[in-house]
């Protein structure tokens, strides 16, 4: 059996060992496949190994020895899914891996946003503070997130870890999922899209990329939220259409964004 690894760099840099791999068959690992090396790195493959690089209908049709594709991420909308299934060839993604530190990152952007530790720290280092007059001195908003609204798109695996610290930190969760809300925890609310992004103080995206949820963020959609909400993206970076993002964060119609994923 030949296994190919396409880009194995971003998950193994060199401090992990492959060696496991190779009692299953004939294997080989790139760092990196660009699209136009992916047929002939891929020749006679029965296993395809990928993180980001695509394989699309075109490339299955001109690989009939695959049969199985392995995405060693959780998103797995780099694989024409539809195609596979019609092919036979088996697709597995990795689910939870990344749940605690997708939801620390989420909140990590959150706090970025509302206290500004690095721009005052850097102002301290230039003798903000030293020479302030006072005891303290602030240029943004003073932003508490204690009574807070946080709006969670997608009740996954990452956004029950968000909505634990959310409900840590003392705000009220609403949830936009498909779950009953009797299968809900006690503070998390399950709302309308709609409901969600007018209410909310701060949106965080945690659903799959598919054709129904593509830009799900738009320009009507940001045009429903408070001047005041931030949105996060860890998800996938087409859930917003970033032109779109661009356009209301310069003419201040939300108060900020922090993207994980582009």
């Amino acid at each position: 059996m030949k296994i190919v690894v396409l880009d194995g760099y971003g998950l193994n840099p060199g401090d992990l060992s492959w060696s496991a791999w190779e009692t299953l068959g004939e294997l080989k690992v790139y760092d990196r496949t660009s699209p136009s090396e992916l047929l002939e790195r891929s020749e006679g493959a029965e296993v395809l190994v990928t993180n980001k690089t695509l394989i699309t209908a075109k490339d299955m049709a001109l690989l009939p020895e695959l049969k199985y594709i392995g995405v060693l991420a959780t998103g797995y909308n780099v694989v024409d899914i539809d195609e596979a299934k019609a092919r036979g060839i088996v697709v597995t993604n990795i689910p939870a891996y990344s749940t605690a530190s997708v939801a620390q990152m989420v909140f990590a952007h959150i706090l970025n946003i509302t206290q500004r530790v690095g721009y005052y720290a850097d102002e301290n280092v230039r003798g903000r503070w030293t020479n302030n007059p006072d005891f303290c001195y602030w240029d943004t908003n003073l932003v508490e997130l204690d009574g807070k609204k946080m709006g969670i798109v997608g009740y996954g695996n990452i956004g029950k870890a968000t909505a634990r610290i959310a409900l840590a930190f003392g705000m009220q969760v609403l949830a936009y999922t498909s779950k009953d809300q009797k299968d809900l925890p006690q503070g998390v609310k399950k709302v309308s899209l709609d409901e969600l992004f007018a209410e909310s103080d701060v949106i965080s995206l945690h659903c799959p990329l598919t054709p129904g949820t593509k830009e799900l963020v738009n320009a009507n959609r940001l045009k429903t939220m408070k001047p005041s909400a931030i949105l996060i993206n860890t998800g996938r970076g087409p859930l917003i259409n970033e032109q779109d993002l661009a356009d209301a964060l310069n003419e201040g119609r939300i108060a900020g964004a922090g993207l994980d994923v582009l």
